[in-house]
């Protein structure tokens, strides 16, 4: 016994730690097997087009979306003007947008046939696409401007609280030196937000990496695409293990670099709230100019493709409201509820055994379960299908050596691999809703249980429980989201004949045909809308 807890519960935390963790074990023995023909043709045709379209695509997403959200941040958290705080939560609506169906609607409006071109062509007369140039929508740089509207808000959110958590003292002493407002942001605000600027970033880029359904409709090869046809066309597990290996690579090269770049930076600073006369007083000019700037970035990433999606699913909802439509509404209701239910147990039973063991090891399966989020749904399904092909095979064998039918494809052939990629994927996200909510508990509240002779099961169940249900709902709801939304893992390891909203839109998206799904499109939308009204509150709260 370790302070009431027994050596079983560690073996047990490490256990799951350990099987979470397997399909990245898994990718990476797996890229180490040699492949002498479908990679080797990838390296000398086509793989240095993947990793330049990748590199380029995640530098103009991050410079976009920094370009879109730190203005933004800095007039909600140091300006007052008219509406500001009805825009502090507006501009997170973004986020329940899919970057795929922002795509389509702007593709649908200012393509070669789209309504833009068309009454530039009537109120000019223009014939034909040589008696004009109009940017190419379906492009790289496309790509880039559709992701860093859909993206923005990550950097956005944060940069926001950074710069509220700023010292007033410290700006005010900047005025008092001289410096504009503009000197002062430029010189003092945004080196302190630094830090935050660069976590932000991260996330957009990790995002960008793992998009698929954006990039593969504007046709631009990037590293997810290669994956995904690399498993699909060329049949080959370890070349697409391979290129998994690479994105993980420009993923961590990428954190490795920033935390090396700032490795000598230290910022100690009082945090102070901040009250309306610590606020910049805006001209009439200035406050014209900052709400229409916030108007037009809410209005471009979120209200029009909003609104036009709304007029396909009212347009075509008999044609939406059918079977097939209620049958994949329930497939990704119960899909995504019960990661959420699975990711919620096991995050609550690993930072329990960080909680109450004296010893700092077992801090260590909760922070190696979170490293999956870090990984693109597309190399997380390959990761997935090496160990899961591997078991199916072996079942099958035992089948087969007791002269008995085998089940087939058991695991990769079923629910269960999309649930086990679902779930290490996004467990790091419950881990860290509840470990949030731990530190609020004292502890000499295990010491009293401890005391009164309760056993570890008994102080998480009386004790803890309680006072976690708003971690603990605010995880499983992020996780259930995230699990309606995810679309690259559910293309490669759905089973046959198995569709979820996500899937079920992408296919309309990519058959030109998003009117269709819309409807489809707008509850994924509407869910996602859910984690950002109950952030919202919590921004409220605090302010």
């Amino acid at each position: 016994m370790i302070f009431g807890l027994t050596r079983s519960w560690s073996l047990a935390g490490y256990t799951l730690a350990a099987i979470i963790v397997l399909p990245l074990i898994a990718l990476l023995v797996q890229a180490a097997v040699p492949d002498e023909e479908v990679f080797a043709h990838l390296y000398d045709t086509v793989l240095s087009t993947y990793i330049y379209n990748t590199v380029v695509l995640m530098f103009f997403v991050c410079l976009g979306s920094l370009i879109l959200a730190v203005p933004a941040a800095w007039l909600i958290a140091r300006c007052e003007f008219p509406a500001r705080k009805q825009f502090q939560w507006l501009l997170l609506l973004p986020l329940a947008m899919p970057a795929y169906i922002v795509a389509y609607v702007y593709t649908d409006l200012f393509d070669y046939a789209g309504i833009v071109q068309r009454t530039l062509r009537q109120w000019f007369e223009w014939t034909s696409p040589h008696d004009y140039y109009f940017p190419e929508v379906r492009s790289l740089g496309g790509a880039a401007i559709m992701l860093a509207l859909v993206l923005f808000p990550y950097i956005y959110l944060l940069a926001r609280t950074a710069f509220m958590e700023q010292s007033s003292s410290l700006l005010h002493a900047s005025r008092v030196m001289g410096c504009s407002p503009w000197r002062s942001f430029w010189r003092l605000a945004l080196p302190m937000a630094r830090p935050a600027l660069a976590v932000g970033v991260a996330l957009v880029a990790m995002e960008t990496v793992a998009d698929f359904a954006t990039v593969s409709y504007f046709a631009v090869p990037t590293l997810t695409t290669a994956v995904y046809d690399t498993w699909l066309g060329y049949g080959s597990l370890t070349a697409a293990a391979k290129l998994s290996t690479i994105m993980l690579l420009v993923i961590f090269v990428m954190i490795g670099a920033e935390r090396f770049a700032r490795r000598k930076q230290e910022l100690y600073q009082k945090q102070a709230l901040l009250s309306e006369s610590d606020r910049y007083q805006l001209s009439s000019v200035q406050r014209y100019l900052a709400v229409g700037y916030c108007s037009v970035l809410l209005f471009f990433s979120f209200i029009l493709p909003f609104v036009i999606l709304g007029s396909y699913a009212f347009d075509y909802f008999e044609e939406s409201w059918n079977a097939q439509f209620i049958e994949y509404s329930i497939n990704s209701l119960y899909i995504a509820a019960l990661v959420s239910f699975i990711c919620v147990v096991l995050s609550l039973f690993m930072m329990f055994i960080k909680r109450i063991s004296p010893r700092k090891m077992d801090a260590l399966p909760s922070r190696v379960s979170s490293t999956g989020y870090a990984i693109p749904g597309t190399v997380l399904a390959i990761g997935v299908l090496v160990p899961l092909t591997f078991l199916d095979f072996a079942i099958n064998d035992v089948y087969d050596y007791f002269d008995q039918r085998g089940p087939g494809l058991l695991l990769t052939g079923s629910v269960f691999a999309l649930v086990f990629a679902f779930c290490v994927r996004f467990i790091a996200i419950s881990i860290g809703s509840i470990e949030n909510s731990y530190k609020r508990i004292s502890p000499s509240l295990d010491m009293a249980g401890i005391t009164m002779g309760q056993k570890p099961w008994q102080i998480m169940w009386r004790v803890h429980l309680p006072l976690l249900r708003k971690g603990i709902f605010a995880g499983a709801l992020l996780v259930f989201i995230e699990s309606m939304k995810e679309l690259p893992a559910a293309l490669l390891l759905r089973p046959i004949g198995f569709e979820n909203l996500a899937t079920y839109v992408f296919q309309f998206v990519s058959d030109e045909q998003l009117e269709q799904g819309a409807l489809s499109a707008i509850v994924i939308v509407l869910v996602g809308l859910i984690p950002l009204i109950y952030l919202n509150r919590s921004l409220e709260q605090k302010n």
